[in-house]
């Protein structure tokens, strides 16, 4: 049976072995001999209630004292289902598991889940399912940022260097630096700029609770404007506690005229695109500004910056450490 996904989630062809209530086997080996199913879904759900016109979701293959996975109640099973998705909407994950056999594929299907993942990804803006035809449907068409991964962009440019002592030659250096966003589904994300290669930094963005110098911490969220383009706004800072070290730094060496206390906080918009074969991969700069708050007078100094050829676009990378295993369920 072949089983086409969207390229987002998996694209996949698998032959089913798994073994099912036998007579609705037999029946199911007459019947898609070289014909197209339209709805999978509900063909799966006939054939499993063919037995005794009540639906079992699979059978063990052989005899075992063992408890089998089919002897649990559909509750429980749907249940794991929502581990295997996970806090992090690992949808991935769930479409892999529903290729295992038909039991399963309905399982997989339940509209629940995917509502569920829905609201986490668009909260109130999703109350309704229309245009679409369901919840799994709005999930994979819809434009959403994605979470088992980060958006990574790399920036080069030659910069003119000092002149000799001698006078007869002028360096030039090469400059690289990488930027990362990396987004969470309870509306948080973090910012990083470092001239470190991303084998060095990307396994060090899993955890919200990184201690990694110079990552910034903030929350985004998505807006869709009358042009029909979804826009990612984006507002991080550093950690307080972080700020207050290097303003005591600074503080050091400038006792008679020390700095005045401000925030400063990084606004940043963005416009999510597709590019290539992967879906909603790519982020282009459309804003970046610094917004700098005195705390003694409550001033905001705000400096834009001009986003020219520097600001490269941000591409997904798939990171599989990032959904390894579970904290919570979906």
């Amino acid at each position: 049976i072949n089983l086409c996904v969207n390229e987002n989630l998996v694209l996949y062809s698998h032959a089913v072995t798994a073994t099912f209530c036998p007579c609705a086997s037999d029946v199911l080996e007459d019947n898609e001999n070289d014909r197209e199913i339209d709805d999978l879904l509900t063909y799966f759900q006939q054939q499993l209630t063919l037995c005794d016109g009540t639906m079992k979701l699979c059978e063990p293959e052989t005899d075992s004292t063992l408890v089998h996975i089919s002897a649990l109640p559909f509750e429980v099973l749907m249940y794991i289902f929502r581990w295997v998705v996970s806090c992090d909407l690992d949808l991935r994950a769930l479409e892999q598991l529903s290729l295992v056999c038909r039991g399963f594929y309905i399982c997989a299907r339940d509209p629940e889940i995917w509502r569920s993942a829905c609201l986490r990804v668009w909260g109130r803006s999703c109350t309704k399912m229309l245009p679409f035809s369901s919840w799994r449907e709005m999930f994979l068409e819809r434009p959403r940022v994605r979470f088992d991964g980060v958006y990574i962009s790399k920036t080069s440019y030659i910069r003119q260097g000092e002149e000799s002592l001698d006078g007869f030659y002028r360096a030039w250096h090469q400059v690289e630096y990488y930027r990362y966003l990396r987004f969470f589904p309870d509306g948080q994300v973090m910012m990083l700029t470092t001239p470190e290669d991303p084998l060095v930094t990307v396994p060090r963005l899993r955890s919200k609770n990184s201690r990694m110098d110079s990552i910034m911490f903030g929350h985004y969220r998505l807006s869709q404007d009358t042009d029909n383009q979804t826009k990612v706004y984006v507002v991080v800072s550093k950690r307080k506690e972080e700020q207050k070290v290097a303003e005591y730094q600074r503080s050091r060496f400038c006792r008679r005229n020390p700095a005045p206390e401000a925030e400063r906080a990084f606004h940043v918009g963005l416009q999510l695109s597709s590019g290539g074969r992967q879906r909603f991969n790519k982020l282009v700069w459309i804003h970046h500004s610094c917004h700098i708050t005195y705390r003694s007078t409550g001033e905001t100094v705000v400096t834009a910056f001009d986003v020219d050829k520097m600001y490269t676009p941000l591409f997904f990378a798939r990171v599989k450490s990032y959904t390894a295993f579970s904290e919570r369920p979906l």
